[in-house]
């Protein structure tokens, strides 16, 4: 059983405030890892996410998930550092309880799959053993360098009318 603190998150994963959505790894055993969230009064998104009503939404829920599956699969599989996962699909998503300021999310996470390029996980999070969320989840992982280089303008459609039309 492996534990790992803020330090060792940073490591592995690439989010940094206010998009990191993990404060702790308490578990890694084989194909699977339990993370930690706590849910701050003092995140961005409740001061709109409703006035009075302060409640994480459900995208935050499943974005903490999906980086808590990407330390299991940074863990599994050492070919993927140095790479960034991108969220590819979100299956059967089911929110069962409203999250808010003062609780500890608890997402834990199994591998279903790992290839070279594709993790796909299967998760639930709880607040106090209670089911708040559940998803399964699809991610593709990708080189950070990736080609940013190409120019991108030739795509671009132009007004006619526009100071950037070509003159003739």
């Amino acid at each position: 059983m492996t534990q790992l603190d803020i330090q060792e998150i940073h490591a592995l994963l690439p989010h940094r405030y206010p998009m990191l959505m993990v404060d702790r790894i308490v578990e890694i055993t084989g194909d699977s890892v339990v993370g930690i969230k706590n849910v701050s009064v003092n995140e961005p998104h409740f001061t709109g996410h409703f006035p009075g009503l302060p409640i994480m939404p459900g995208v935050l829920i499943i974005e903490a998930m999906a980086q808590v599956a990407g330390i299991l699969v940074s863990k599994l599989a050492p070919h993927t550092r140095g790479k960034v996962m991108f969220l590819a699909s979100i299956e059967e998503a089911k929110f069962r309880k409203p999250v808010a300021p003062g609780d500890q999310l608890r997402i834990e996470m199994k591998m279903l799959r790992l290839k070279y390029t594709v993790a796909k996980m299967q998760g639930t999070a709880t607040v106090d053993g209670q089911v708040v969320a559940e998803a399964t989840l699809m991610c593709k992982l990708v080189d950070k360098s990736m080609d940013q280089s190409t120019d991108k303008t030739s795509d671009k459609s132009v007004d006619p009318g526009s100071s950037d039309a070509p003159n003739p």
